[in-house]
């Protein structure tokens, strides 16, 4: 029994080991041997063989050696193997989002399938279902999909990630995650987008190795929020913690789908920054430099109106956000990133209060990356995230199981 034990304990320590090392290789989109070394205090023989057992899995490659250690030995390289990949998915309100992404977070190949109406749940299988098997057909030998990452618009049941309600899309009770597993033969784990945009910017954006990090993401179907404390994703009591966007900003304000009235998603929306520069449907992804030209112009006051009145009530919302958190870094992504550039300094100088100390005084405000990138890389590492905790045994897993269960956040 005690030879049992032993095993056990160690084939526990080699599992916990070979994650710690993916982890670090995947969040720093490579690293050295060396690097590896100091960061696990792993012995270099260890390191050796757990870095070659991941490369046997498919999992990591190694590379040229690293130039830049200036002393000692050149290290060789380990990067994340461009053959494991994760399908990302964000279905929204006129268009659906698919891409393939690798570890380390680099999409690959992504695909915006461009809808005259919010699409319903059947229509998001069959058009991600479509666009995958195009995806497949382009892949070269050797890859592999880990699963299905989706980032939802609304709320998901972190249990069984029936999406509950995504008041935008019309959708209520939708058991998205399950019709799309079943559809692609994957695993599909669900989550909210904010959220997952917020994980992508800890792992690989402006917050990483920040330990208390606000995400907040405008878009079509409104603002969502993910919180880092601690170096940790609030998750709240059921799963629901960071709904952002329904931080009361303005009294008697606009009815918001919550039920409520003046929520921050009622009061700022990306359709009056379309209807004020005049943007055509379907273009909506130019909508920053659209915004960006037309204040460079004559004419454009109502714009400016606009973008003034925006920036105090986000400043309002956020000076909630930052005493309820206090985070040193506040990340803006999707159309809240025009507010920044259109008045760099307005949000920062709203934010703070003249005379006064606090929680106010050394938050930072950083801009995500233009576009959809975090939330799909971000949907990435749900996908990704069985995977690192334990490599050997998900792989063998998903070879032995005929049949791929959905596997939820």
């Amino acid at each position: 029994m005690a030879g049992t034990n032993l095993g056990n304990n160690r084939d526990s320590t080699r599992q916990h080991n070979l994650s710690t090392v993916l982890r670090l290789v995947h969040s720093m989109a490579g690293v050295s041997r060396a690097q590896l070394t100091r960061a696990t205090g792993l012995n270099r023989s260890t390191i050796a063989a757990l870095v070659g057992e991941l490369v046997q899995l498919g999992l990591v490659v190694e590379s040229n050696l690293d130039q830049a250690q200036l002393h000692g030995r050149p290290s060789i390289m380990i990067e994340p193997s461009p053959g494991a990949l994760a399908l990302s998915v964000n279905p929204d309100i006129d268009v659906v989002s698919v891409a393939l992404v690798s570890l380390g977070g680099h999409i690959v190949n992504p695909v915006r399938f461009h809808t005259v109406r919010a699409p319903s749940v059947a229509e998001v299988v069959n058009i991600v279902t479509a666009i995958y098997a195009g995806m497949r057909t382009s892949l070269p030998a050797g890859h592999r999909i880990m699963g299905v990452g989706l980032a939802i618009p609304g709320l998901v049941d972190p249990g069984d990630g029936t999406v509950i309600e995504a008041p935008h899309l019309g959708w209520r009770d939708q058991p998205l995650a399950a019709l799309l597993s079943d559809a692609l033969k994957l695993p599909v784990i669900a989550a909210n987008d904010a959220v997952v945009g917020a994980r992508a910017q800890a792992t690989f954006g402006a917050g990483r190795d920040v330990s208390d990090l606000v995400y907040l993401y405008g878009g079509a179907s409104g603002i969502g929020g993910g919180v880092i404390s601690g170096g940790r994703l609030i998750r709240g009591a059921t799963g629901f913690a960071g709904q952002l966007g329904h931080t009361h900003v303005r009294s008697g304000g606009v009815a918001c789908t919550c039920g409520s009235f003046g929520c921050l998603e009622a009061e700022i929306t990306r359709e009056e920054l379309i209807a004020a520069v005049g943007l055509p449907a379907g273009e909506t992804e130019n909508l920053e430099d659209a915004v960006l030209e037309k204040l460079q112009q004559e004419g454009s006051q109502e714009l400016r109106e606009l973008i003034e009145r925006q920036i105090q009530l986000l400043a309002i919302g956020l000076k909630s956000v930052v005493n309820l958190l206090n985070p040193s870094m506040i990340v803006l992504g999707g159309f809240l990133r025009i507010l920044v550039r259109a008045s760099p300094d307005a949000l920062s100088e709203a934010l703070r209060t003249p005379g006064t100390r606090g929680p106010r005084e050394s938050v930072t405000i950083e801009l995500a990356p233009l576009g959809e990138d975090p939330i799909l890389v971000g949907a990435a590492e749900l996908a990704f995230e069985p995977l690192i905790r334990n490599p050997a045994g998900f792989l063998r897993s998903q070879d032995d199981d005929a049949g791929t269960p959905v596997r939820f956040a």
